[in-house]
């Protein structure tokens, strides 16, 4: 089997895909939280949210790297893909701006559909793109050019399933209302399933603004980091349909994590926290450990159930070479009835450990 049919066949059987269309057509909010890992998106999955982020600000300072694109597209999409391997929900794979030109599009496109994603959104910047929160350089790629890449990437898809978001950053770049909505009405056109429109302010009101000016039936997805007084309900209500808590996980993890560390230094000893923090159980299973244990005792032979060791007597009187056939083939009949642990018992009646080739 070729490696494009192996990847057709894998995109053609992801769940996520057609259940985040299956969100966007329902009423109400469809609201995702962001990830680096697949703990964090198991975490955002039992907290009820509908599906996970997989952040790129997330894995970049997981990292220990600026989210500037310094990460290749091989390296985020290995976590987007062990995000969507550990959980139902949809994932939705935050793809910077695209990593390239629209040839670099129609790659990423086969590889995260082929990988279990459910979207993917691709901002309207230059590569390399800035994080949107870091003041200076915003540089915006003209329209014709992502509109391009837009395109390419719904074209370069295998299934219906897979939606790509557009993200608008004219207001994060300073060129105002009017170039935001022009820029989402061309994506629209070029093929965009959903188009995100992108701020920093504290205030909401740009993007309800954005919104009842919004015009088209294509869906808006939101992002409010920073305009946070809001909710996800008044957000609906104004006309969005995908809310994304993007990197609140990684920012109470930072908050949490240091906090604990003070804390044992300080105190010396861990009692102090071990209230605060989650107890072993919770990890193993958030492992799942015990669905392991569960294939453990359908599938492997439980160990206790096979005898461990066995001492053989050593034939003292014998010559050496008859003394060395019988041990071989007493060994042999034990290994065969699965004895794990043969040892040879001396003339001094001490256990002696067979050597590595006959034990």
């Amino acid at each position: 089997m070729s490696a494009a049919t192996t990847e057709t066949n894998q995109a053609s059987v992801a769940p996520g895909a057609r259940r985040l269309r299956e969100l966007f057509a329902r009423p109400g909010a469809v609201r995702i939280a962001g990830a680096h890992n697949p703990l964090g998106a198991r975490l955002a999955e039992r907290a009820g949210f509908d599906g996970v982020w997989s952040s790129g600000l997330e894995v970049s300072a997981s990292q220990g790297v600026p989210d500037t694109d310094i990460l290749s597209m091989s390296e985020l999409l290995a976590v987007a893909s062990s995000l969507a391997g550990a959980v139902r929900v949809p994932v939705v794979a935050d793809c910077d701006a695209g990593y390239g030109n629209a040839h670099n599009v129609m790659n990423m496109i086969r590889r995260y559909e082929a990988a279990g994603i459910a979207a993917v959104s691709i901002e309207d910047k230059r590569f390399p793109k800035v994080n949107s929160f870091i003041p200076g350089r915003q540089e915006l790629a003209p329209v014709g050019e992502f509109c391009g890449k837009i395109a390419a990437a719904k074209a370069a898809q295998r299934t219906p399933d897979l939606m790509v978001i557009a993200r608008i950053e004219a207001l994060i770049a300073g060129w105002g209302m009017d170039e935001a909505l022009r820029r989402g009405e061309a994506y629209a056109q070029a093929g965009a399933d959903a188009v995100l429109i992108h701020a920093k302010g504290s205030s909401p009101e740009p993007i309800l603004q954005f919104l009842a000016e919004w015009r088209l039936p294509t869906p808006v997805v939101v992002v409010p980091t920073t305009y946070h007084t809001i909710t996800a309900t008044e957000l609906a209500e104004a006309g969005a349909k995908l809310v994304i808590y993007a990197n609140h996980g990684l920012r109470a993890g930072i908050t949490a994590v240091t906090d604990t560390f003070a804390s044992i230094l300080r105190d010396d000893r861990t009692t102090g926290v071990e209230s605060s923090i989650a107890p072993l159980a919770t990890v193993f299973d958030l492992q799942g450990m015990a669905a392991q244990k569960r294939h453990e005792a359908e599938f492997i032979t439980p160990f206790e159930s096979r005898a461990r060791s066995v001492v053989v007597p050593g034939a003292a009187d014998a010559p050496v070479e008859d003394a060395a056939a019988l041990l071989d083939h007493q060994t042999s009949a034990l290994r065969r009835s699965g004895i794990e642990s043969v040892s040879l018992a001396t003339s001094a009646d001490a256990p002696a450990r067979l050597p590595q080739d006959v034990a």
